[in-house]
């Protein structure tokens, strides 16, 4: 029987990964699975002071298999924070894809109607980095470190054109390389790179800001954009707006391995402040409440987490049958 983790969360993020279950019941898929659950809700994360978030990414780690529900993160500085950096932390990951993509019922902005994804980093850059404060006054100085790896900007880079090979789509976009040509410039290196190894698929470089700029005026090409960890972040938002909604995406973590070779394994629902946004009432007091402006525009749909539920049982169908074909076959005589 195959294994999978189950992470559960807060409010209607919890409501939705509900309905991402329905979809993985075994009356339905034919797959029998057993559901280890963690209770990663803010109340036990401040309980366990994050233990249950570490527990739980090595428990996903260790099967290979996860289903993370949206959870609140709080505002208050020295709390427990986000525990979706943990489980990124202790699962290796490297990459996050996101894909907007045409809702029925919704009206995308201008002509965006082919999907659109953004390939960020999992890790690093601004996400983690150490900040500090110097001096008084107006002298006051705020201090902060970054920092990116080779590895993970070719991961970036190499999920982004694998990705666009498969959908038949066009690498867009890229970071501020010509103000920062060392940090960001990395990623832009490997970027080229990668469009060295991939001929077939169509390739146009653009900065960030230009990158925002043209999505408005997009003639519906279907696109994927590589980007920084804080980049992709934002950018991923904007991107599922202009599809109507930023509630009907997940999010999927790619391990990139040493083969080059990328293994979709984990899985979360729609952003908090996505979901949050359906009911009013549901506003957090110990969290953050961005979303809440956005609530005009996001309608209380599960379509996210059900794909996130259809990656997995993709993936346990992929186990299985190369679990299959590794086996020794006994050899038959015909007569």
């Amino acid at each position: 029987m195959t294994r999978i983790v189950v992470l559960e969360g807060d409010q209607t993020g919890q409501e939705l990964l509900e309905e991402a279950l329905r979809v993985l019941d075994g009356g339905v898929t034919g797959v029998s699975l057993e559901l280890a659950r963690f209770d990663l809700s803010l109340e036990n994360r401040q309980r366990t002071n994050n233990g249950v978030a570490h527990e739980a990414a090595r428990a996903m780690k260790e099967c290979g298999f996860g289903l993370k529900a949206a959870t609140i993160t709080p505002e208050e500085k020295g709390s427990v924070g986000s525990p979706n950096s943990i489980v990124r932390r202790e699962i290796d990951g490297t990459v996050i894809l996101r894909t907007g993509r045409r809702i029925p019922g919704m009206r995308p902005l201008g002509g965006v109607y082919a999907p659109i994804s953004v390939v960020r980093m999992a890790v690093g850059d601004a996400y983690g980095a150490e900040e500090w404060r110097e001096g008084s006054g107006d002298d006051e100085v705020a201090c902060r470190t970054e920092r990116i790896s080779r590895g993970v900007c070719r991961a970036v880079a190499e999920f982004a054109f694998a990705h666009a090979r498969r959908t038949r789509a066009k690498v867009f976009g890229g970071p501020k390389y010509t103000v920062s040509p060392v940090y960001e410039g990395m990623l832009k290196e490997e970027m080229d790179a990668a469009a060295t190894r991939y001929p077939d698929v169509r390739y146009e470089p653009q900065l960030i800001d230009a990158t925002y700029a043209l999505l408005l005026s997009t003639t519906g090409d279907a696109l994927v954009i590589p980007a920084l960890n804080r980049d992709g972040d934002c950018l991923s938002d904007f991107v599922l707006q202009l599809f109507g909604t930023i509630a009907g995406s997940e999010s999927r973590f790619a391990l990139l391995g040493r083969s080059a070779e990328s293994q979709n394994r984990y899985g979360r629902g729609p952003a908090r402040h996505g979901p949050h946004a359906l009911r009013q009432k549901c506003r957090q007091p110990h969290g953050h409440d961005s979303g809440r402006r956005l609530a005009a525009n996001v309608y209380p749909r599960p379509q996210g987490v059900h794909r996130v539920a259809r990656h997995l049982r993709v993936g346990v169908r992929g186990r299985r049958r190369r679990r299959q074909d590794s086996r020794p076959r006994r050899s038959r005589l015909h007569l």
